[in-house]
């Protein structure tokens, strides 16, 4: 049947479509923090995570990196392949920030030599814990393989995604992934790239440009995330 809601999460509604296979991506005006504990509805969220998920996931595609993506449909819609999700958040860090900087007791800002690729159980009840390769392969997530082929996908995002945002005047700090089995079993990307799952800050200014300044309180979500969403226009099309 088509049009019927399937899925409905913290950022975004998943509907059936006439043709099998392929979903309709509805994405939610919503803002939540601290694993849903705080929300707040923004006008005009939705449409711009919408698009700016459109335009990296063009790009990716132009890079050679697959991904549930097929287009943009409206404002706030887009069709998308339909994937098995595997319960992972796949987070890959180039700058300390955010939890990583509490665990390790240092200070935000500080670069890496390379980057940090980690994986965090996509379970609210539990907070998404962080989780190493062994507890990946005992909760049945994945195999060792399957392991290696996220790192090398999120890293080769990473590196294309580095590429893209400094072109633009912003350091990606840091971003979370979600990654799916397509029909054949192949591990693609899927979910979305937006403010809402990457730290962005501006290069010169370090302005945060992502949805910390709602975590924090720190500054105007839409603003912010109409000055990504422009910067990415001039270079994406």
């Amino acid at each position: 049947m088509a049009n019927e809601l399937i899925y409905e999460g913290k950022a975004k509604e998943l509907f059936t479509t006439e043709k099998e296979g392929v979903l309709r991506a509805k994405y939610k005006d919503d803002a939540t923090a601290l694993n849903g504990g705080r929300k707040e509805v923004f006008a005009g969220k939705g449409k711009r995570n919408n698009t700016i998920t459109s335009l990296i996931f063009r790009y990716l595609k132009a890079h050679g990196i697959p991904s549930h993506f097929i287009e943009q449909i409206s404002e706030t819609e887009q069709l998308i392949r339909k994937v098995e999700i595997i319960p992972l958040e796949v987070v890959v860090r180039n700058v300390l920030a955010g939890s990583l900087a509490k665990r390790l007791g240092r200070p935000e800002g500080e670069k890496m030599d390379t980057p940090i690729v980690e994986f965090y159980f996509k379970n609210d009840a539990l907070d998404d814990p962080f989780i190493n390769d062994d507890h990946v392969v005992f909760l049945g997530a994945c195999d060792r393989k399957e392991i290696e082929t996220l790192k090398a996908l999120a890293l080769n995002v990473n590196e294309k995604l580095q590429e893209l945002f400094s072109e633009i005047g912003i350091t990606l700090v840091d971003f979370k992934l979600e990654f799916g089995r397509d029909e054949t079993g192949a591990i693609i990307l899927a979910d979305e790239i937006s403010p809402d799952t990457c730290r962005l800050w501006d290069k010169e200014t370090k302005e945060k440009l992502d949805k910390d300044v709602f975590r924090r309180n720190i500054g105007n979500l839409i603003t912010v995330y109409d000055e990504v969403l422009n910067r990415l226009m001039e270079v994406v099309k």
